[in-house]
């Protein structure tokens, strides 16, 4: 009896992950290849079975009405997959399994991993930096660490703050010694400024500062806040950064305070499903977080 002729496994995973996050940029990020690789996955895949899955809509993308149907099963075919692998797989060491937020997840957590890996836990531990939210209820990660303002917990998840922290702009004491004018609030939106993927966050953050008239804002535009200020950490600009990502550089002088405020905007926030909240091993990693952002203040 013959096979059947399926699809590349590849691009069925790209167009779950497309349907999932209705974005090709963010299935890029999950999936760790850029957006142009997405598309062409999904080019071949339409291709293969000569039927348009998805289309776009503004900056997404929607599932049309063959895609929602064929997203649906395909979504059925991976879960079946992943618990077969759970159940295949030898439990000889506890997996924790953590979406995280990029710019805690590099700056910070990173270097602090070895403290649930090694004794006494020694658990293996995936950290996953990602944009993307994970489908907890189909077991995606076990929990996932986010920069928000209010998690819905109507529903299966419950999240618990475990830092608010204050957001201030920054720079390199080489930026701040060519432009040493900058000491107000109006100094500050004149230049160019370094932005994540718009401007919003510089806006909103004007905003709460306490400056009515604000300007058109310039400067270029970064995927992340982490790269924000691996921008300015390297003399391109102003970032906005908090407490929790720049506490080092800070403190060893690469990165230097531009101009004094208090302005608090999201809370880093631990998220995980409501009948697992009182597992161990999410009550450890909990604690664990509160103890290294405990330090911090």
């Amino acid at each position: 009896m013959m096979r059947r002729r399926l699809p590349s496994l590849i691009a069925l995973r790209a167009f779950e992950a497309v349907g999932r996050t209705g974005s090709v940029r963010a299935a890029g990020d999950e999936l760790a290849v850029s957006h142009t690789v997405v598309s062409r996955h999904l080019q071949n895949l339409q291709k293969f079975l000569g039927v348009a899955l998805v289309r776009g809509e503004g900056r997404g993308v929607i599932l049309t009405e063959a895609g929602v149907s064929f997203h649906a099963q395909i979504s059925q075919a991976f879960d079946i997959i992943a618990r077969a692998t759970t159940a295949a797989r030898p439990s000889s060491l506890p997996t924790l399994n953590i979406w995280c937020i990029p710019g805690i997840a590099n700056r910070l957590l990173l270097s602090r991993l070895p403290e649930l890996t090694g004794p006494p836990r020694n658990w293996e531990v995936n950290l996953q930096p990602t944009l993307t939210h994970p489908d907890l209820s189909r077991a995606e990660a076990d929990a996932e660490i986010v920069y928000a303002d209010v998690i819905d917990s109507r529903g299966p998840l419950m999240s618990e703050i475990l830092v608010r922290p204050r957001v201030f702009p920054v720079a390199s004491p080489a930026y701040l010694a060519r432009y040493p004018a900058i000491t107000s609030l109006e100094d500050l939106s004149q230049i160019a400024l370094i932005h994540e993927e718009s401007t919003m966050q510089w806006t909103r953050w004007f905003e709460l500062a306490g400056l009515d008239d604000l300007p058109p804002l310039r400067g270029q535009r970064l995927w992340h806040a982490h790269l924000a200020i691996e921008a300015a950490r390297l003399g391109q600009g102003v970032a906005l950064a908090n407490d929790v990502l720049v506490e080092e550089d800070l403190r060893s002088g690469a990165l230097v305070e531009v101009i004094t405020s208090s302005v608090y905007m999201e809370t880093y926030q631990l998220v995980a499903l409501k009948e697992r909240w009182d597992d161990p091993a999410i009550v450890a990693l909990r604690n664990w977080l509160k103890q290294v952002l405990a330090e911090l203040e």
